[in-house]
């Protein structure tokens, strides 16, 4: 691998760090605004998120107003709750009264499973058909892998989920349609992720691998006498590689948005599922502490993204 220089890895942990910050505070600012124009009484709701709705009344509504201060200046809970970001705090939730960084932390591992299955389904399904697609244009992997990727990324992933569950676990009952801590609760909402990420997958790499195959390097190296999957492995593998890795980093973006979709589909207890409970009972350090966490994956991911291509990419190590 090409070595990252000490200047080019400190430009890009200089840019993520910047982008963090705005990304926080944009992100932050946003969900505080956009739950304060949610219609409906937040303290009631809140009231209901504890007790539950049959127990709520005026005077239990009122009281988590003036227990929680939503009487106040919304600039004021606002500044407030910079102020705890600024010392590393991201408050209390406002229906269990636990500290929202312990709140998210039960969920946040559920995610990480989630997503790691997903693409290493996505990554199991894609790169062989994509290799088999390039190495062979037109011929059948490439048309099915044409076809799959069409149909697949055609259907939003609830659509996609609610066919699997109906097919493998209402018809066929080979797994359970919804759930945590079964087994096989994970496949459904596994394949819902992977598979429309495979199709798309294995599309970049056989582009990918097409490009190289026809590249003059490519056919200099058989020239010389090397046979054609060792000039592709020893030429044309970094070449692909960095299409594919930041391909892929686009795509974890993608599956991190996902997520939210389809934990709450199939009752996956992740940070997805958290956030829509959390906007379903106004809970707005909740809210507002699952989509910075969002947000922040979105960052990390990047990153990385950035530095595993600077690592591979055959030209070495870009400078400014």
């Amino acid at each position: 691998m090409a070595a990252i220089t000490q200047h080019g890895l400190a430009r890009v942990l200089g840019q993520r760090l910047i982008q963090a910050l705005v990304v926080s505070l944009l992100v932050a600012t946003l969900c505080f605004v956009l739950v304060q124009q949610l219609p409906g009484d937040m303290a009631f709701r809140i009231a209901a998120g504890r007790y539950g709705y049959d127990y709520v009344d005026a005077a239990a509504a009122d009281a988590v107003r003036q227990e929680l201060g939503l009487a106040q200046p919304a600039w004021q809970q606002f500044a407030h709750w910079l102020q705890q970001l600024a010392h590393g705090q991201l408050g209390q939730s406002l229906v269990t009264g636990g500290a929202v960084l312990e709140e998210i932390g039960h969920h946040l591992g559920a995610t990480l499973q989630l997503a790691a299955a997903s693409v290493a389904l996505a990554l199991g399904l894609g790169l062989p058909l994509g290799l088999a697609s390039g190495l062979r244009p037109g011929g059948w992997a490439d048309r099915l892998t044409l076809l799959a990727s069409v149909a697949l990324r055609a259907l939003p992933p609830f659509l996609l989920g609610l066919m699997l569950m109906l097919g493998l676990s209402v018809q066929l009952g080979w797994v359970p349609a919804a759930g945590h801590g079964e087994d096989g609760n994970l496949l459904l909402p596994a394949l819902t992720l992977g598979l429309g990420l495979s199709g798309l997958t294995a599309r970049i790499v056989r582009d990918s691998v097409l490009a190289v195959v026809q590249s003059d390097y490519y056919r200099f190296a058989l020239t010389k006498g090397l046979s054609p999957w060792r000039a592709f492995w020893r030429h044309g593998l970094r070449n692909i590689g960095v299409t594919v890795v930041a391909y892929a980093g686009v795509q974890l973006v993608l599956l991190i948005e996902g997520v939210v979709v389809v934990e709450s589909l199939f009752a996956w207890p992740g940070i997805g599922h958290a956030l829509v409970h959390a906007v379903f009972w106004r809970d707005v350090p909740m809210i507002q502490g699952c989509t910075l966490l969002l947000a922040w994956l979105f960052v990390l991911l990047n990153t990385l993204t950035d530095l595993l291509c600077l690592a591979i990419d055959p030209r070495g190590p870009a400078e400014p």
